[in-house]
């Protein structure tokens, strides 16, 4: 992959094929514009739909999910794939034989894990109790950062979204594997210094039923002793599979982070292929449960600032919904690193970043934070 140096003033321009603006931040794989991709969706969307299956297509990944008349439903997430026999949803891991619907059951988890050192660099971590102690002494173990204890972190390789910048795309090379985990396996993973296990991936929905058996089985163990579940997550499960994640860190002390890639819903279509209705609807379900527990918080929001679509206009759609829904949500902005198929990009800028965290406090919101600042360039 090509250094900093070069996404800070060495890409050449894209160009919007729509209305003809050129700008470091027009990716040419995207070949539009935020502007264009808001204001005529219906037009650039056909070409930017032959990217997504580009995409997919080296991965074994189907175009879109399936709706075979007599195919069987998956009800994990918001796709709902009807998938006939022998073939996979979205995810690519969910799969029809001899019809049932395999892969990412209890037994069958497709994922790595490893140790992470507490406070970690968890999206969470500026507010959550392995970061900061908050919530001592009932769900974390000291006043301060649990330093000498790890985070369990998991990272499953699936994923209900298309993102085109996808910062963990390898996960993809790894949903073929014949390598399994089972969820009494994975909970026996949890050592004596572990204090929380964090899922992630990919995204955890895929493996929701694992997640959920594994957690169960990892609390039970751990003999009353501090042990969070969290979650890092694009948020587009199904019922019951929302509330039952959310009950197990809600009564560990752990924390659910959405990953809010967009507001309008176009450019996420863009951006990852799928709709953002679900993720928003299920941010609202849970967010009855922050004044519930505010402290550590239960939930937090995230959003990666791709230069050039999710701007200004984008930042300030979500936060307003944040606001709206609670102002103590805590709301973090990420810097982006070119990575995957948006390599032709630069890095988020330094105004980019201050501005989107004035819109988002303008809003209202209390706790607004902007991570890997060390990533944070120069003007595009």
């Amino acid at each position: 992959m090509a250094g900093i140096g070069k996404f800070m003033g060495e890409i050449p321009l894209g160009s919007c094929r729509h209305c003809g603006k050129s700008s470091l931040a027009v990716s040419k794989v995207i070949g539009f514009c935020a502007d264009c991709i808001r204001a005529y969706f219906d037009e650039v969307w056909p070409e930017i739909k032959k990217v997504h299956i580009r995409t997919r297509k080296p991965y074994g990944l189907p175009e879109d999910p399936p709706r075979a008349e007599d195919g069987i439903t998956c009800q994990l997430c918001l796709h709902q794939c009807q998938i006939p026999e022998g073939d996979v949803g979205f995810c690519g891991l969910r799969r029809v034989v001899d019809g049932k619907i395999i892969g990412g059951r209890p037994h069958e988890g497709n994922l790595s894990y490893y140790y992470d050192p507490l406070p970690c660099n968890c999206v969470g971590s500026f507010v959550c109790s392995g970061g900061t102690g908050c919530g001592h002494p009932k769900y974390a173990v000291s006043p301060g950062p649990e330093h000498g204890h790890t985070n369990l972190a998991v990272f499953y390789h699936a994923c209900s979204f298309n993102c085109l910048y996808c910062q963990n795309h390898q996960f993809r090379d790894e949903i073929r594997s014949t390598k399994r985990i089972s969820a009494k396996q994975l909970a026996g993973a949890v050592k004596d210094n572990t204090t929380c296990i964090c899922y992630f991936g990919g995204d955890p929905t895929p493996h929701i039923l694992h997640a959920l058996k594994a957690s169960k089985v990892a609390v039970q163990g751990a003999s009353g002793r501090i042990l969070r579940v969290c979650w890092e997550t694009n948020g587009a499960m199904q019922e019951p599979f929302l509330s039952m994640m959310a009950r197990l860190s809600y009564e560990s002390g752990g924390l659910i982070k959405f990953d809010l890639k967009a507001w309008n819903e176009s450019v996420h279509y863009s951006l990852c292929g799928v709709s953002n209705r679900k993720t928003l609807d299920n941010f609202r379900v849970l967010s009855k449960f922050v004044q519930q527990r505010p402290e550590p918080p239960f939930l937090i929001a995230s959003t990666l600032l791709v230069p050039g679509y999710v701007d200004e206009v984008e930042v300030a759609g979500i936060a307003g919904y944040l606001a709206e829904l609670n102002p103590e949500i805590p709301y973090s902005l990420l810097a982006f690193y070119p990575h995957f198929h948006l390599q032709d990009l630069p890095t988020t800028s330094r105004n980019h970043a201050l501005r989107c965290k004035a819109i988002a406090e303008d809003a209202g919101l209390k706790r607004v934070h902007v991570g890997n600042v060390h990533l944070l360039g120069r003007d595009y």
